[in-house]
């Protein structure tokens, strides 16, 4: 097993070699996203067929699109949103499969998750919004401006997937994922006293988040919360399946895409491919010292970044 996953692609020297972070790490403030009622922004809407559960702030602003990844829920965006919820209309649904949201009515794929988001769209009337994805959900933003051109306004990619999968070895990956769900679904991480210890937190969440013990208890909470969903087999095989590459030119919309440099998951390389395929409608940012999730390793300096990028 360890050469297969030698083959896959070699973890980055400093994977694991964690120093203590600097004060800007990790500086969400919970006061802010557990003073929100966030049921009376939650609902269910029919679409194609399936429920899919979905936050919206409502609202006459212009419209934030938040596209959680693999194995996320929309609470991946909790130190996010609140930030723009007061000049924006905010919307944040749980992927088919995941979360709050029914599975779709057939095989998961990047494209057909593309259009459960544009029909969505059309079920709650935003007609350009930003769409701001992390993982496989810039992996489905970026599908969604290549699939629906005039949908999207303004793209954001957050470690986004689609790059480096088409270079892994589908079967074995796969086999790993299905053991990891039934593992997590048994074992039933919700219960566990993961969050409130760090030394668990870390064990639980360092492959996505670089400092997990870092994390306040309430968040960590939030966040295992998606933890053994139906739609990750099926997520990873579509991540695993697809490839976009040679049509990432044709994406005319503003892109940023931003990148934590040790990103475990997804190789800080990718990043620079995307602005390369992408060419002069997008630039690049790398956070330093942070993993996969920067929008909640670095909360305050990534809701600045999308707030300059918004206004441009």
């Amino acid at each position: 097993m360890s050469g297969f996953l030698g083959q896959v692609r070699a973890l980055p020297a400093n994977a694991f070699v964690r120093a203590k972070p600097d004060p800007t790490y990790a500086d969400g403030d919970d006061s802010t996203w557990t003073t929100i009622d966030w049921p009376s922004l939650t609902h269910t809407e029919m679409v194609l067929g399936r429920g899919v559960n979905v936050v919206d702030s409502g609202g006459p602003g212009p419209p934030l699109l938040f596209l959680h990844g693999l194995g996320g829920l929309w609470q991946n965006w909790l130190l996010n949103l609140p930030a723009f919820m007061g000049t924006h209309r905010v919307i944040a649904p749980d992927l088919p499969g995941f979360g709050g949201s029914e599975m779709p009515a057939g095989r998961i794929s990047i494209q057909g998750l593309a259009r459960v988001i544009d029909a969505l769209c059309e079920r709650l009337e935003i007609t350009d919004p930003v769409v701001i994805g992390n993982s496989m959900g810039g992996f489905i933003g970026a599908e969604l401006a290549l699939a629906f051109p005039t949908r999207v306004r303004k793209l954001v990619l957050i470690s986004a997937a689609g790059i480096s999968a088409e270079n892994m070895w589908r079967e074995p990956i796969l086999a790993i994922g299905r053991l990891m769900a039934v593992s997590t679904a048994r074992v039933g991480v919700k219960q566990l006293p993961v969050v409130n210890r760090p030394r668990l937190r870390r064990a639980a969440l360092q492959l996505v988040i670089r400092y997990p013990e870092r994390l306040s208890v309430p968040l960590a909470s939030e966040l295992v919360v998606g933890a053994g969903t139906p739609g990750f087999v099926g997520g990873l095989d579509a991540v695993l399946g697809y490839s976009f590459r040679d049509r990432l030119p044709e994406i005319e919309v503003p892109t940023q895409i931003v990148w934590g440099r040790n990103d475990i998951l997804i190789p800080v390389e990718d990043a620079y491919e995307f602005q390369r395929l992408i060419g002069d409608n997008a630039r690049l940012e790398i956070f330093d010292d942070t993993g996969h999730l920067a929008m909640l390793e670095r909360p305050s300096r990534f809701n600045a970044l999308l707030a300059d990028f918004i206004a441009e």
